[in-house]
């Protein structure tokens, strides 16, 4: 009887292995195999359109023209939407005409989310409502009361469901990251993973107005806890502060001023943004 493991060691039938909405690694590939269980039924990876707008907007690599600047959000879009299961399908980039955007949206049949960057505000070449609602939009609402990120867009463009991000880089990556980032994931069948957290404020916060405001900061772990403290400047057109960034802290609507040390609410970035 030596060196013989004993059947029903390591599991028994009628064991639950695997939970749904569970999103498989290397490790549950491997059990599941070991039962002998040759297919799984899984959710595939949802396909999602993305549309870029602007004439001032160019490809990375490509020459600047007066008044024109380098489209970053279609690249971390896509990133984020791989590092959350989806394939990302970019469509380019609709000049500020109704001809461009209504051809380029037209891509888009047999994605399971589109998911638009710039065009959403109230600005004359701000096309997306007008244009894509001559065309099948639904709107089911437009601006939100948040800082960066107010006018965004979600409807249903016919059967498919649809995402307008605001075309400043850093509204487009934080609304990303709260509205698109749990859609990719209900998508899949699953919730997206916790990740707000409780921390000490490093340093002074002014008042703050009807908007809830995503401040980005900086968010360390020490023995007693996070410390998060936002930078200073929040323009959102400054990409650099949230690559520098740790997280969000969050300022609810008509927040008192509040002192380094007391306890705010902060959502920590994961891997993919």
């Amino acid at each position: 009887g030596r060196h013989v493991r004993k059947a029903g060691l390591d599991f028994r039938a009628g064991d639950v292995l695997l939970q749904p909405g569970r999103r498989l690694t290397a490790r549950d590939i491997g059990i599941a195999a070991s039962t002998n269980h040759p297919w799984l039924r899984v959710r595939r990876r949802p396909r999602v359109a993305v549309l870029a707008t602007g004439d001032e907007i160019v490809l990375p690599g490509e020459a600047l023209g007066p008044s024109q600047i380098v489209s970053s959000n279609s690249h971390a879009l896509a990133a984020l939407i791989r590092s959350c299961g989806g394939e990302p399908v970019d469509l380019g980039i609709a000049r500020d005409n109704a001809e461009s955007l209504a051809a380029l949206a037209a891509g888009a049949h047999g994605a399971d989310l589109i998911v638009t960057t710039g065009g959403a505000s109230v600005g004359e070449h701000d096309l997306i409502r007008s244009v894509l609602g001559e065309h099948g939009l639904a709107l089911d609402f437009w601006k939100i009361a948040m800082r960066p990120g107010k006018p965004l867009i979600f409807g249903r463009f016919g059967d498919t469901p649809l995402l307008g991000l605001p075309g400043n880089p850093v509204s487009t990556m934080v609304c990303g990251w709260l509205f698109l980032r749990p859609a990719l994931w209900a998508l899949q069948g699953a919730e997206a993973p916790e990740n707000r957290v409780a921390a000490t404020l490093g340093r002074d916060l002014p008042a703050n107005d009807r908007r809830e405001d995503y401040l980005r900061a900086r968010i360390e772990r020490t023995e007693s806890g996070f410390v998060a403290t936002p930078f200073p400047a929040q323009d959102s057109s400054m990409l650099s502060l949230l690559a520098a960034a740790d997280g969000l802290v969050i300022r609810p609507p008509n927040a008192p001023a509040a002192a380094r040390g007391e306890t705010v609410d902060a959502v920590l970035f994961g891997d993919g943004i």
